[in-house]
């Protein structure tokens, strides 16, 4: 099948994606750019998992100061090569994630980040909450883990909908920018301050 260099250059606007990649994914898509854009998302998010364990040793630390100036983020993000670092794309993922930190109010980035004693507190209430609920006790523990699981979603970073986009997660975004730049991202930490809190 023949597919015409204008489609690829358009599919390759929209996606970042390489040439003889939109070519592919043109031609098993049988042309149609949206199909392709699908197909050019999986291969990513499969290119993006295989870069995962790759050490992140350089990046960036960006601060976003919400307009009043009463509430702040500093966050730390790395990636692999100071190259990366220093484009664009990567400058504008960093800010968006100090963004969503501000707005979202995460207490850690994963869920292995959280103390011990939070997550034991969470499911005490969730226990107590089930029992005057009147749920039986051979459920009770589901609940819990359902709720937790809801719990991790409010407050891990990488598990929160994505502000721009709630249809993703923070971690399906960094997946795409992974994808993207061709190199492992990673949120080390962050410090949110709101005047009054401590």
């Amino acid at each position: 099948m023949h597919i015409d260099s204008k489609l690829v250059k358009e599919l390759r606007d929209r996606t970042g994606a390489g040439i003889m990649d939109c070519k592919k994914a043109l031609v098993e898509a049988e042309g149609d750019i949206e199909k392709a854009i699908e197909i050019l998302r999986k291969l990513g998010i499969a290119k993006a998992e295989k870069k995962l364990d790759r050490e992140a040793k350089d990046g960036r630390i960006d601060a976003y100061i919400h307009p009043g100036a009463k509430l702040g983020v500093l966050i730390e993000v790395n990636c692999e090569t100071d190259f990366v670092a220093s484009t664009d794309e990567f400058k504008e993922l960093v800010h968006n994630l100090a963004m969503q930190v501000a707005a979202a109010n995460p207490i850690a980035v994963k869920r292995e980040d959280i103390p011990k004693e939070i997550i034991e507190r969470e499911k005490k209430i969730y226990e107590e909450q089930a029992r005057k609920e009147g749920k039986p006790e051979k459920v009770i523990e589901k609940i819990v883990q359902g709720r937790l699981e809801k719990f991790y979603q409010e407050v891990c970073l990488l598990e929160q909908p994505y502000i721009k986009d709630p249809n993703i997660t923070v971690y399906d975004l960094i997946k795409q920018y992974i994808a993207k730049l061709g190199e492992n991202i990673v949120v080390k930490r962050f410090a949110r301050f709101k005047i009054g809190e401590i």
